[in-house]
């Protein structure tokens, strides 16, 4: 009896032995998958270009004592390299990467723009229609405002208000945000002037709100989010965490925290976040006519003219410039704690993305020496 017990006792503790070897193998086969993929992948774009690039980064940060940066390259109309340099907080030293969420700022007017285009495609929307047409929210003034007036600043809406650059009030929908500016008088007559201003694409986001039936945030969401691939892009909610996203900074004789800023006030116009990943992948489906039609992009890209005929070089939501033959269509987004640029040669489907969590950071100064690297370079 005491012999078939012990037999029965050798057995337990054999297959609990052998159990456990079973299990750390499989932790040591698991850990060793995960450490064998690479945390930054080149994607295409050849190391011996990145080598020229990153100290021209490296350089750029030094100067402007920007404590992180971010880029994503776009060649042949695919996300080819990505990276994050720099710390998203000093505070706690958390590292940039690729998919660090910054304030995208005024790149968001592109993406509404681009929402307010797709809904005059499906004739839902027109373009010279008063704007009290899809938005009676928002009273009639002394002359007609239309949207394409709103999308290329020839509307007169006043730009933001003293403070509102850095309100820490919280705005619950895009009609509520038309109370900071309703029922302000217009700078000019529609068409008669280029005047810059954020609150009219606020006023452009209630208008696809109208013509749409949906808030304006469900509509990129499933119109322009989804079908780009742009899964980390959002309202810039100060209530919401959002993984990896940035803490901003600005240099006043030395490097400190941004004010605070809720970007409710205007998230059609300058209130969401994203990543450099997600705006090349923005830029992506512009050039490859997944999000608006070729013709379409035409038209966003036309320089449009005052009534006396004077141009500007703000289409629908896009600045353009014709250099050496070639289309350059770009946006860039300046708000507290955060500069951003977007630059496409759509000839060449080509992109460049930058974010930076340094205020007045000219990161679109790094694009002309990039763009020959990646370019012209062999």
């Amino acid at each position: 009896m005491d012999k078939i017990m012990r037999h029965k006792l050798i057995l337990i503790l054999l297959c609990f032995t052998i159990s456990d070897l079973s299990l750390a193998q499989s932790r040591e086969q698991q850990g060793t998958t995960q450490t064998s993929q690479p945390v930054q992948s080149t994607r295409g774009l050849p190391a011996s270009k990145v080598e020229k690039i990153e100290p021209l980064i490296s350089a750029w940060m030094t100067q402007h004592k920007a404590p992180a940066l971010s880029v994503a390259i776009v060649t042949d109309n695919q996300l080819r390299w990505s990276k994050g340099y720099g710390v998203i907080d000093l505070e706690n030293s958390v590292p940039a990467n690729a998919d660090t969420a910054y304030r995208l700022a005024s790149i968001s007017k592109s993406i509404t723009a681009t929402a307010v285009m797709q809904l005059v495609e499906k004739g839902k929307l027109d373009l010279d229609a008063p704007i009290q047409k899809y938005c009676p929210a928002f009273p009639e003034k002394q002359w007609k405002i239309t949207p394409r007036q709103l999308m290329t600043h020839f509307a007169g809406i006043r730009h933001n208000g003293l403070g509102e650059s850095t309100s820490a009030k919280h705005y619950n929908s895009t009609t509520e945000s038309l109370n900071s500016f309703k029922d302000d008088p217009l700078l000019h007559e529609p068409d008669t002037k280029y005047s810059y201003s954020t609150p009219g694409y606020t006023l452009l986001g209630c208008a696809i709100e109208g013509a749409s039936g949906m808030a304006y945030l469900d509509y990129v969401r499933e119109n322009i989010f989804k079908p780009a691939g742009m899964n980390r892009t959002q309202a810039d909610d100060v209530y919401t965490i959002i993984p990896n996203r940035a803490r901003g900074y600005r240099n006043i004789r030395e490097v400190q925290n941004a004010p605070l800023h809720d970007t409710s006030i205007k998230i059609p116009g300058g209130g969401l976040v994203s990543t450099v990943e997600d705006l090349a992948r923005f830029a992506v489906a512009i050039q490859n006519g997944s999000l608006v039609k070729k013709e379409t992009l035409e038209q966003m890209w036309i320089h449009p003219r005052t009534r006396d005929g004077k141009e500007s070089n703000y289409g629908f939501g896009w600045l353009t410039e014709e250099r050496d033959g070639q289309k350059r269509v770009f946006n860039d987004g300046s708000q507290a704690g955060t500069r951003t640029y977007l630059f496409l040669l759509p000839k060449e489907q080509f992109a460049i993305a930058l974010m930076t969590n340094m205020e007045r950071a000219w990161c679109e100064e790094l694009v002309p020496k990039i763009v020959d690297i990646v370019l012209r370079e062999k």
